[in-house]
């Protein structure tokens, strides 16, 4: 549904909020001058630019993780949920206050008591449900209508679709574009490959397991020689974990592939050793191919535990990179979007975890400029990838609490 059937069907006392938001000069009391007034202040794209541009912080991600789903209906915990994901604190810190404006000057009255207790910070609860009544004023939630929706919340299509072109722009005029770079690596279809090479080499050779279901370290090195990307070993020395399931023993790349194809069920972790699966022995004798369609939404699924707004993320780096940028700009213009993971900064996981894994998927290419400077531009199989496989907020896989 769009914004005018959604207003048809709300009540003059929600009307009225909304009409207040904006500053509508309409009466209060006609349903009819409610619902013109607020279309033509709401359409108005210097008044959507308007209340974008003053969002920050949570709702700004919790904005970005409402536009680009396909969902029509949220319960309130969902959308609480979205409202607090984007960063570890609800509450952002705020500058220390001016001291002049801390306390009255000596000698001066004042009417407040002495030892007045400061009023507690808003709980994640009620922050969360601050975002959800801010959106609402701006007509970009609305209750559900029907018996069946009444306790649901949606989103208008065409106010999603308006707020995606907002961002877009905002993000643009931020984006350094540059010239095709002299070197950078594209490594499509190299990941299916090396899906069938793996499998073949446990198809061709015994690889035993230790007593935690992980490859002995000459195995894995003679993995890893086969594939077509250079990765060295992990050190014990460093952490490891949120980012797979076997990702605190396989590099980064061929952790991935690993929990791949096992979760796939194309092998098997038998008590000491590790084997194929029928489908597996398929893919490597050549009768099947593996689905990059599958492994780029079961990233999303893996990452997600510790990237929340990974899929917005891929969305923006799709619109973003249509022409080679630099990583530098794609990382200030998301940084907003992006929360540090344990150890990890939030440059870190842009740069590391999404940008340096949508390369190995094939999914953009990296380059780097005479100057030295990063940039990336995304592939025409990138693109179909990324635009036709939205990921529900929800849908993700649990790995369990990680142990530092």
């Amino acid at each position: 549904m769009n914004l005018a059937d959604m207003l048809v069907y709300a009540d003059i006392s929600e009307l009225t909020t909304i009409a207040e938001t904006y500053d509508c000069t309409c009466s209060s009391h006609s349903k009819n001058e409610l619902i013109q007034s607020i279309l033509a202040t709401v359409q108005r794209r210097d008044v959507m630019e308007s209340r974008v541009g003053e969002m920050m912080g949570n709702d700004l991600r919790f904005l970005n993780s409402l536009i680009f789903e396909d969902r029509t209906a949220y319960s309130l915990e969902e959308l609480k949920a979205r409202a607090l994901s984007g960063d570890s604190k609800t509450i952002e810190a705020k500058p220390p206050e001016d001291p002049a404006l801390a306390a009255p000057a000596s000698g001066s009255r004042s009417r407040k008591k002495k030892n007045a207790a400061p009023k507690p910070p808003p709980g994640p609860d009620e922050t969360a449900r601050h975002s959800i009544s801010r959106f609402k004023k701006f007509g970009w939630l609305f209750n559900g209508f029907s018996q069946q929706t009444r306790l649901l919340y949606q989103v208008p299509e065409d106010v999603k679709l308006r707020l995606r072109e907002v961002l877009e722009k905002r993000y643009r005029s931020s984006l350094i574009i540059v010239e095709e770079p002299p070197v950078y690596r594209d490594e499509r279809s190299l990941f299916m490959e090396d899906i069938v090479h793996f499998l073949r080499y446990v198809r061709d050779n015994d690889v035993p397991l230790t007593s935690e279901s992980v490859m002995y370290k000459r195995q894995i090195t003679q993995v890893l020689e086969n594939l077509s990307v250079h990765e060295e070993m992990p050190t014990r020395a460093g952490w490891r974990f949120g980012y797979g399931r076997k990702f605190r023993d396989y590099p980064d790349r061929f952790s991935l592939l690993y929990d791949f194809v096992y979760y796939e069920g194309y092998i098997v972790e038998e008590p000491e050793r590790l084997t194929l699966t029928e489908s597996g022995r398929n893919i490597a004798d050549g009768f099947t191919h593996p689905d990059p369609t599958k492994l780029y939404r079961f990233w999303l699924r893996l990452y997600k535990a510790a990237v929340p707004n990974l899929p917005t993320l891929t969305q923006w780096i799709m619109r973003l990179s249509a022409e080679w940028v630099t990583v530098e700009s794609i990382f200030e213009i998301l940084q907003p979007l992006v929360r540090s993971y344990y150890y990890d900064t939030q440059k870190d996981v842009l740069e590391r975890r999404v940008l340096a894994m949508l390369m190995h998927l094939g999914i953009v290419r990296w380059g780097e400029t005479s100057e030295g400077a990063s940039v990336v531009r995304i592939t025409p199989q990138g693109k179909l990838l990324v635009s036709g496989n939205a990921l529900a907020f929800e849908d993700t896989l649990h790995l369990g609490k990680p142990q530092i």
